[in-house]
């Protein structure tokens, strides 16, 4: 028996992971002296926003559903610093996709926050 997780049904999650593949593969291009520094910490970062948006849907209170949506949001923040220190350092151009990916999922988290009392 398959269980069903409803955080799969979200749209601002389903976005995130589509974000996360486009992220992963911008860091192929990465040299490899930044494989333990800038590039682990963009996938940790890219990561993070898909996993607190499924963590907070787990959770049993409004409190603390707004709670892993901000944190998310944090994380989607630091990501996209992170991937303009990329992108300054000359490793990489972040792709329009992935600029307007984000800005969608932060609005969208926004939106959340705001229905669920952090904003």
């Amino acid at each position: 028996m398959q269980v069903e997780f409803n955080y799969r049904k979200l749209v601002v999650w389903q976005k995130a992971m589509q974000m996360v593949g486009l992220v992963y593969a911008e860091l192929k291009k990465l040299p490899l002296e930044e494989k333990y520094a800038l590039t682990d910490q963009i996938r940790r970062a890219a990561i993070s926003v898909v996993s607190n948006i499924a963590e907070g849907a787990g959770r049993s209170t409004n409190k603390d559903y707004s709670h892993f949506l901000a944190i998310a949001r944090g994380s989607l923040y630091e990501l996209m610093s992170e991937l303009e220190i990329a992108e300054q350092l000359g490793y990489i151009i972040v792709s329009t996709e992935i600029e307007s990916l984000a800005a969608e999922i932060a609005r969208m988290l926004g939106s959340m926050l705001k229905k669920y009392g952090s904003i």
